[in-house]
């Protein structure tokens, strides 16, 4: 099954659908969301995403991140994809969006509006290793300074969205 992304420009109108990997070739703008689940002691999950990866493979991000597709809430596709990659549910709560573009491995550009969603649970996850490597608790401090000595262990759109999420986080915990 070939998947898509949807395109969209910079206030998230739909400009039509794309092949995700021509999307990303071609550095295309297009809908994505990104997942951040926290437990009860305020620590973030993490997930190391699968090797293999067509990008970023043994990077360290959010809990989890993807695309919608087309005809998909982005609150429903966060929901499925968090239960796809991760094994689990949680109520999620949208928080913010962000646009970035970043160029990356092979010749891909990752150019997405992302929606951010929170959620708080104890939880522990049943990856699926087609998409996770590993998974870790990290409190937002230790991960601040880990990211700021080894930048290269982190995806970009986490490094580029955090003091955002620090943001969010104080208002939670």
């Amino acid at each position: 099954m070939i998947e898509s992304v949807i395109l969209v420009d910079e206030e998230d109108n739909i400009l039509g659908t794309m092949d995700k990997m021509e999307a990303h070739v071609m550095g295309k703008l297009h809908r994505a969301f990104s997942v951040f689940i926290f437990n009860r002691k305020g620590e973030l999950l993490l997930q190391q995403r699968a090797l293999d990866k067509y990008h970023s493979g043994g990077k360290w991000t959010n809990t989890c991140c993807s695309h919608p597709r087309l005809g998909e809430e982005t609150l429903s596709a966060a929901k499925r994809r968090l239960k796809e990659e991760m094994g689990m549910t949680c109520e999620l709560k949208y928080s913010f969006n962000f646009t970035y573009k970043a160029a990356l491995n092979d010749g891909i550009a990752e150019h997405e509006l992302d929606h951010v969603f929170f959620g708080v649970c104890d939880d522990l996850p049943i990856i699926n290793k087609d998409e996770v490597a590993s998974y870790r608790y990290m409190s937002m401090g230790n991960l601040s300074n880990e990211m700021f000595e080894h930048p290269e262990f982190y995806t970009e759109w986490l490094k580029i969205c955090f003091t955002q999420v620090e943001q969010t986080y104080l208002t939670l915990f």
